[in-house]
């Protein structure tokens, strides 16, 4: 059993060394540990840190890509270097790295897929009331979306199996974090959860400017993913929007006493009508498009054994 801990970092060379040595050295039923940090494009030495500091791999992006981006070479890379379980944590050691033996024990005793370290966010003493708030509502939904219970959404210390480095596909461009939930959650993988510990904050977050810019962008990333996975729902919803105010129209000519207004409200309530079934129909044929983009993703699965020689058949006898 081999263990690829990996820190993506941008500009981390002051905290690097602190969560390094926070990381555990052996851990129970893994035959070895290695770290690999993924430097994207830093300008203040982290990979020459990194290396002072015996990483065991380190790559390097020319510049700056983004944590998503980050992520996903990190992941390839992974795979290409065997990997039974990547675990995923943060450069400015928010996260403690005793708690790793919890993610990697829970998959192994689960047979989960993604493990998820979740943070106590209404006793985190660096977030404040309206932060709790809206990282315990963005939580709601995206358990609603990922049809999962995880109750910390955002948190980026987690483990994944190497059946979900495999068929986990990463197209956000700001943070994997809620993707990868939402991408397990429709795939049938398994997601577990494990409430972990927190150390003090070393600086402040560079994933965002302020509050309204990380709301924003989430909020986005909630949303194409649910169009993405949940595109049924998306638009069966949003004909039935559409039906209520045709209804409420269709009810009102017939109540209009005067033929003017009967006909503007017939009117719309045909105009409202109308959208509401070419939404649908929309809904039908986007649900095509995902059964074509389900084959494609099972194609894929199989292109990356072939090119990482791992054996398939490993993967169905997790799934099942």
């Amino acid at each position: 059993m081999k263990v690829i801990i990996q820190i993506p970092c941008y500009n981390e060379a002051a905290t690097l060394a602190a969560t390094l040595q926070d990381l555990p050295q052996s851990l129970p039923g893994v035959d070895r540990i290695e770290t690999m940090v993924i430097d994207d494009g830093s300008g203040d030495g982290t990979a020459d840190v990194a290396r002072s500091l015996g990483v065991t791999h380190i790559v390097r992006h020319n510049k700056n890509l983004g944590l998503a981006e980050a992520f996903r070479t990190g992941m390839r890379t992974a795979l290409a270097l065997n990997a039974d379980i990547l675990v995923n944590t943060d450069a400015d050691n928010q996260y403690q790295g005793a708690d790793i033996s919890l993610l990697v024990q829970t998959m192994l005793d689960e047979r989960a897929d993604l493990v998820i370290g979740c943070r106590p966010i209404k006793e985190h003493p660096e977030f404040s009331p309206l932060k709790k708030k809206l990282q315990m509502l963005g939580s709601l939904v995206v358990r609603a979306v990922s049809k999962t219970t995880v109750p910390d959404a955002a948190s980026g210390f987690r483990a994944y199996s190497r059946s979900a480095m495999l068929r986990l596909n990463i197209v956000s461009t700001f943070s994997y974090c809620i993707e990868t939930i939402i991408q397990a959650g429709n795939s049938n993988m398994k997601v577990a959860y494990v409430p972990i510990r927190i150390n003090p904050k070393t600086r402040e977050s560079r994933l965002f400017r302020n509050i309204p810019h990380y709301i924003w962008k989430q909020a986005w990333t909630i949303v194409n993913m649910f169009i993405l996975y949940r595109t049924g729902a998306f638009f069966r919803n949003i004909a039935l929007l559409l039906l209520l105010p045709s209804l409420f129209f269709f009810y009102s000519a017939l109540n209009e006493l005067t033929e003017q207004s009967c006909v503007v409200c017939y009117f719309l309530s045909g105009f409202f009508f109308l959208l509401a079934f070419c939404t649908y129909l929309t809904g039908i044929l986007a649900s095509l498009i995902i059964a074509q983009r389900k084959i494609s993703e099972e194609t894929n699965f199989h292109l990356r054994c072939i090119h990482f020689s791992i054996d398939h058949t490993q993967d169905i006898d997790r799934q099942s």
